[in-house]
């Protein structure tokens, strides 16, 4: 690395140090290229030769933040047997719970509300958005599911969607294990998300236990155990 691209990389490395510490103080509607060059101690105008706009840095933010929860997932299943498959899926869960407390802004961020007039580019940001999805329901649909209980009805256009789900994420399984497992990954975050954003004040006193517990009802909601 020349020492032009150095100084490069260690200007991005201190624009986005500086747009996390904004996001946990102010969420991403706040953030702004002005402060941050402010506290740089850079003019605005320079801000353009690294981030050519606000929402280029959402982006760029949000890849980091999906890579991030994916790398830990990922690290998490790679750690564990493969037949073991209700221990990789409590491990997926318990790891990206474990990132999403250490770092709240971030999870909310890529999980919570979106951010008024920006919408993340598609062909940057679906790859990483999906890898831990990708990873649960590949969990759920590799194993050999013992689930013995009633299907509803699925009506067909929930039938072409879970279809296209199973498709567009390349994993196994008939229509209704996927959609069991839909089910199941919607949960996991929607547990997260109750816990980071308060709506489990007053009622859940140990949110670590109770979200273990949860996983180990998911896996048996999906015939994992």
């Amino acid at each position: 690395m020349t020492p032009r691209q150095w100084a490069r990389e260690q200007a991005m490395a201190d624009i986005k140090r500086i747009a996390r510490e904004q996001l946990a103080v102010q969420g991403g509607a706040a953030l702004s290229l002005r402060a941050i060059a402010r506290e740089l101690g850079i003019v605005s105008s320079a801000m353009y030769r690294y981030v050519p706009s606000r929402d280029e840095l959402l982006t760029m933010l949000i890849e980091d933040a999906y890579n991030a929860v994916g790398d830990v997932a990922e690290a998490a299943d790679a750690a564990c047997e493969r037949a073991d498959v209700v221990g990789r899926w409590k491990a997926i869960g318990t790891a990206v719970r474990a990132w999403a407390v250490a770092v709240p802004s971030e999870y909310a961020l890529i999980y919570g509300s979106p951010v008024p007039g920006y919408a993340a580019p598609p062909d940057r940001t679906i790859t990483p958005g999906t890898r831990v999805t990708r990873l649960l329901i590949g969990v759920i649909s590799e194993a050999d599911s013992a689930y013995a209980g009633p299907n509803p009805v699925m009506a067909p256009p929930v039938r072409e969607d879970v279809r296209g789900i199973r498709e567009s994420l390349g994993v196994r399984g008939d229509d209704d294990l996927v959609a069991r497992a839909v089910l199941a990954w919607t949960a996991v975050f929607g547990l997260i998300s109750f816990e980071l954003f308060g709506q489990f004040a007053g009622g859940v006193h140990d949110p670590a236990a109770h979200f273990d517990h949860q996983l180990d009802r998911l896996a048996l909601l999906v015939g994992l155990a």
